[in-house]
């Protein structure tokens, strides 16, 4: 697979996703949609809309850092808004809109800034939530939230408390607990969207494991088994998401259907390279799991299965295919990312 099949098959919307599109309301605003899955999810949906000829606009709201990338979306007929949406002044200076999809976060070294991390988390989400208190909201959050389970147990539901670990995970927590406030205050529909973990062949939990195996590098075994899901279907549930949401909010986890034990996934690799496997760390009883059983049953199961997204990051570790430095962290337990 090149690097245009890939984002073209990133980009392609399924039939549930065109059907969607021919009955939203209204425009829909990705709040911030620079990171790893806002271009895609917001490319996605237009295409959507376009096939469905539908009149919806999708406004992709970020810092824009990188021009080129702003560029892109505008040749797809996104439009963009630069925005700093920790300054409140310039989050009531954004136009409303009947849709948003909230990808705003900090993840990736929490563990050294705690403060920033917190006041991304849930300063942020104070500023959405108040401007934007007449849309509907899907609002990206974490299985991070849930508490660690044996994966014989099956993942954590919907209904379960959360135990957030570490810092990063409460912050998270706090984030959920932001919106939630407010969507009682205002009556603003939201849904949680509780992600663990997106795949992409550029990175993800897979791609993290892979390389060690490729590379000749021990796979560490402290978390035992992981859940996974193609970033193509968890923007596709994110979209149509929108016509879950309620007030008091919605919590909704998202997530393939299969629990993937690490050891497996590593000889898988190992096997698919000619590797010998090499290992490290006590092997774990308990992991991040989630029961996406409520997100199947309204919206459908994964178009792309876990086998064959194994094989896609297989053959993109293969072939030199262009790879984010940004591991997972998937292995760590403490909570410090």
């Amino acid at each position: 697979m090149t690097e245009e099949q890939r984002e073209e098959r990133l980009t392609r919307p399924s039939r549930s996703d065109i059907e969607f599109a021919g009955r939203l309301k209204g425009d829909v605003m990705v709040l911030g949609a620079g990171g790893k899955m806002g271009p895609t999810l917001a490319k996605r949906l237009r295409r959507a809309i376009g096939e469905a000829h539908s009149q919806s606009r999708v406004i992709a709201v970020s810092r824009f850092h990188d021009q080129a990338a702003r560029n892109l979306l505008h040749t797809e007929g996104i439009e963009t808004l630069a925005c700093d949406l920790m300054d409140p002044a310039a989050v009531e200076q954004l136009p409303s809109a009947e849709n948003v999809i909230y990808m705003a976060g900090r993840k990736f070294g929490s563990a050294d800034n705690p403060e920033d991390t917190w006041a991304a988390n849930t300063v942020v989400p104070v500023n959405v939530a108040r401007h934007f208190k007449e849309s509907r909201i899907v609002v990206f959050s974490t299985g991070n939230v849930y508490p660690f389970v044996s994966p014989m147990n099956g993942g954590s539901t919907e209904a379960d408390d959360p135990a957030p670990r570490g810092e990063y995970a409460q912050s998270c927590l706090g984030r959920e607990r932001i919106f939630e406030y407010y969507s009682r205050q205002f009556g603003t529909p939201c849904l949680i969207y509780r992600l663990n973990y997106a795949i992409d062949l550029t990175y993800g939990v897979l791609v993290d494991i892979a390389r060690q195996v490729f590379d000749g590098k021990p796979v560490d075994l402290s978390v035992p088994a992981v859940n996974v899901i193609w970033q193509g279907d968890a923007n596709s549930y994110a979209v149509r998401s929108l016509e879950l949401c309620a007030s008091p909010a919605r919590r909704l986890n998202v997530a393939g259907p299969e629990t993937i034990p690490v050891p497996r996934a590593a000889e898988f690799f190992a096997r698919r390279f000619g590797r010998q496997l090499q290992t490290t760390g006590t092997p774990g009883s308990k992991a991040l799991l989630s029961d996406a059983g409520a997100c199947h049953a309204s919206l459908g199961y994964p178009e792309v299965s876990t086998a064959q997204l194994m094989e896609w990051v297989a053959a993109w570790i293969e072939h030199g295919g262009a790879l984010q430095q940004k591991p997972t962290k998937f292995q760590v337990t403490d909570g410090k990312f």
